[in-house]
């Protein structure tokens, strides 16, 4: 299963990296860092001024599309979602399947104001160490991948290095494990990282069972203004987009036809 291989490769991965830069040398190199984690939770929660937050993604691929955009320059990408009128971006990191890198991470830092979310697949504590070093502001954690202990203690240890997580899920199992792990910022994929479909009323059905004061993420397949209305209508504050902004000419007019309805000054 694809999810299973991700994860194998991603610990194989790990096991390198460890070798090549200790934790400790990761940790020594935070007190140089000049970047201190931003507002996350303050720049996806919906408010009446800016109702629909989108988490616009920087992707290049993924598994089951392959090449997504040929054209891909990370830094150029982000600014145009900064134009659009983004509030926040997703960096992929994964380097086997989406074609990510930990590099895009400060390079985007150093040129947009956003919150940056580390995508990739979080499965062990030197993985955050590494997104506040390279410059994250938040990290992915897919409930999926993780038993429940493990997301508590990857969540709690991301708390304590003063970052936050999206607690991604995709069935009312997943949604048991966020809950009891804490999570504060909950994402419902619409996609299935086994088979790749969609399922669109994924969110209706789930966000009716996720406690009050939680920020609720959409994530995949959303396309327009009218599925950000849908979707904001059954208590979603954020939509995350990725292979929808990654096809268009235009990054910053597809960003703001998908939160304004029209292009128009930001």
């Amino acid at each position: 299963m694809i999810l299973d291989e991700i994860i194998r490769k991603t610990k194989n991965d790990l096991e390198q990296r460890k070798i090549e830069f200790p934790v400790d040398w990761l940790g020594r190199s935070l007190a140089y860092n000049p970047f201190s984690p931003k507002d996350v939770k303050g720049a996806l929660k919906s408010t009446k001024d800016n109702p629909y937050r989108i988490i616009a993604e920087v992707k290049k691929a993924s598994p089951s599309k392959g090449v997504i955009r040929e054209d891909f320059d990370p830094v150029l990408i982000a600014k145009e979602y900064e134009l659009g009128g983004a509030d926040v971006l997703s960096i992929l990191t994964e380097p086997h399947y989406f074609q990510g890198d930990k590099e895009y991470l400060g390079a985007i830092r150093r040129y947009v104001p956003m919150p940056l979310l580390r995508k990739d697949f979080i499965v062990d504590k030197y993985q955050i160490v590494e997104a506040l070093a390279y410059g994250a502001d938040f990290i992915l954690l897919i409930a999926t991948a993780l038993s429940t202990k493990e997301l508590k203690e990857l969540l709690n240890y991301t708390r304590h290095l003063g970052m936050e997580a999206l607690v991604e899920i995709h069935d009312k199992s997943d949604l048991t494990k966020a809950i009891l792990a804490g999570a504060d910022i909950i994402g419902i994929n619409h996609r299935n990282l086994e088979t790749f479909e969609m399922d669109m009323s994924l969110s209706s059905k789930l966000i009716p069972l996720i406690p009050n004061g939680k920020i609720i993420v959409a994530e995949s397949g959303i396309t327009t203004h009218e599925m950000v209305l849908e979707l904001s209508g059954v208590g979603a504050d954020a939509f995350l987009v990725g292979e929808h902004f990654m096809r268009q000419n235009s990054i910053e007019n597809a960003v703001k036809k998908l939160k304004y309805g029209k292009i128009q000054r930001v």
